[in-house]
């Protein structure tokens, strides 16, 4: 059961890029992140009153949340739809594995009491090399395409760094209150979802041409990839550990170009996987998992070591619905955690 969870969780997450492409060929960009996220919202509501939950009453716990609601759901969604009118839903999710080196980017800035160690150092300057492999500036003055698609990459790359800012303000201030991951990523998105309702009819306009494959795209987006999958992920978190359920950001990027190329028909050019698998190297890394190979073969034959890396943080891999849900206090950050 735990590893179908594993899948479904693998391919959600790694469709949301396709079926926001979907959802873009009848609807706006910020109507695209705005019923994503209100859809997103209502699915999570339903579960916490079915499980009959208790909602948080302490004002800093709404006011904690609400920043996060901000940076891990308004302004990333927004962005991710903007860009991807001109960026391939492909191309779009090997750049949401950036988030990661963002995020400890913004750790480091933020954080006061947070330093980077050398085999992080060397992890985020791995992936910035793999950005640069990804955007290819040796292509972008010879192909208008991929000139055209530049400001939609960057917008990528200030979705990431959002997602980074707020997992850096959850590592900072923490959420507090002791409540549970569901919980917390209902209120969140729920924030969210307010926030973008009030902006919704000045930034929101457009025409709407719905059917059944725009439904249906948007419905897979929201209630299953930023609701559902959500909850999915919180089980197996707490079945496999954050750890091992983590290394589910590996398999997003390839779920989504896959998608991108044999359902879409988007072309790929050589260096986006090259610069994808560059950035997946430097997460590795970044978060131990290539030095904690060393050290278990090293222990086998100088004695026992640990599990991870002793500076290795350790939480939750959090899903679009609630990347603030494992913190309930201050707590560690995955650097491998995926937020499509």
């Amino acid at each position: 059961m735990n590893a179908l969870l594993y899948v479904l969780v693998a391919l959600t997450w790694g469709s949301s890029f396709f079926f926001a492409k979907i959802g873009l060929d009848g609807l706006a960009p910020q109507q695209v992140a705005t019923v994503r996220t209100v859809l997103g919202a209502l699915t999570l509501v339903v579960v916490l009153l079915v499980t009959r939950r208790r909602w948080p009453r302490e004002k800093r716990v709404w006011g904690h949340l609400l920043v996060v609601a901000v940076f891990l759901n308004a302004v990333p969604s927004s962005l991710m739809a903007w860009a991807e009118q001109t960026v391939p839903s492909g191309l779009a999710s090997i750049y949401n594995a950036t988030t990661p080196i963002m995020t400890l980017l913004a750790l480091a800035v933020l954080v006061p009491t947070e330093r980077l160690t050398r085999r992080q150092v060397g992890g985020v300057v791995l992936g910035i090399v793999g950005v640069l492999v990804l955007v290819g500036p040796w292509d972008v003055l010879g192909d208008p395409q991929v000139l055209a698609s530049v400001p939609g990459q960057v917008a990528l790359l200030g979705m990431t760094a959002s997602y980074g800012i707020g997992l850096a303000w959850l590592r900072r201030f923490g959420v507090g209150g002791g409540y549970d991951p569901t919980t917390v990523a209902t209120v969140q998105l729920t924030l969210a979802a307010g926030l973008m309702l009030v902006v919704a009819p000045v930034v929101a306009t457009g025409p709407v041409q719905l059917d059944w494959r725009i439904v249906g795209a948007m419905v897979a987006l929201g209630a299953v990839g930023t609701g559902l999958a959500y909850a999915w992920n919180t089980r197996l978190v707490g079945a496999w550990g954050a750890g091992r359920a983590s290394t589910v950001t590996y398999l997003t990027p390839v779920v989504g170009v896959a998608l991108g190329v044999l359902v879409l028909g988007e072309p790929l050019r050589w260096n986006e996987p090259v610069g994808g698998l560059v950035v997946l190297a430097g997460i590795a890394l970044a978060s131990g998992l290539l030095g904690a190979r060393r050290r278990r073969r090293t222990g086998a034959v100088a004695g026992p070591v640990e599990s991870a890396p002793a500076d290795s943080p350790v939480t939750d891999p959090s899903a679009p619905a609630g990347a603030a849900a494992a913190y309930s206090s201050r707590a560690d950050l995955d650097p491998s955690s995926p937020v499509p």
